[in-house]
């Protein structure tokens, strides 16, 4: 699923920055990405992912 769809950046694209990458703050995630830079409606569902990856006990932490 499309979590921007500004910029066309996926769920999936999401968890593998996460988990294979570190970018586990939404801060990382955008400093990869170009996710938030358009309309922003994007930021809190990228939250609430890395929130459930890391309640997963996928990553060390979320933001």
């Amino acid at each position: 699923m499309y979590i921007c769809v500004c910029h066309g950046i996926s769920d999936k694209t999401i968890t593998k920055l996460a988990i294979h990458h570190g970018a586990y703050e939404i801060r990382k995630i955008r400093q990869l990405t170009p996710l938030g830079s358009q309309c922003g409606k994007c930021v809190r569902p990228t939250k609430e992912l890395l929130q459930k990856l890391a309640a997963d006990h996928l990553l060390p932490q979320a933001c």
